[in-house]
């Protein structure tokens, strides 16, 4: 049997509120279409147990199914900018106290010839 990782077990508060946000989003935007549980999980190619649990943000289903599910609602363009690093700024400053602040010496002397 696989064995559930701690962050599936007690995921942090952020988490947690984020994949029940998620849930909720999805369940209304399927309601929305007037699609029921049944349909939806089809089209992801899911059971609708799955599909549940994914409207109720378990953290234990996979992120594949979410995003499954939002491509079969069409909802997907806005996940193309998620982790996206040029909108990282965090990571941006630490990148940019670790980068050399001149150019290394060259060690080998030019060639002229071409």
């Amino acid at each position: 049997m696989a064995k559930t990782s701690q962050i599936s077990k007690t995921p942090p508060y952020a988490v947690e509120q984020i994949l029940s946000q998620l849930g909720r989003n999805i369940r209304t935007a399927r309601l929305r279409r007037k699609l029921r549980l049944e349909d939806l999980a089809e089209r992801v190619g899911i059971s609708r147990y799955v599909m549940s649990d994914i409207e109720k943000g378990k953290p234990t289903t996979s992120v594949a199914a979410y995003i499954g599910a939002l491509w079969a609602l069409g909802l997907t363009d806005d996940l193309r900018n998620v982790g996206d690093p040029d909108r990282d700024a965090e990571g941006k400053a630490f990148e940019g106290t670790r980068a050399p602040t001149t150019a290394p010496k060259r060690t080998k002397a030019l060639d002229n010839d071409f």
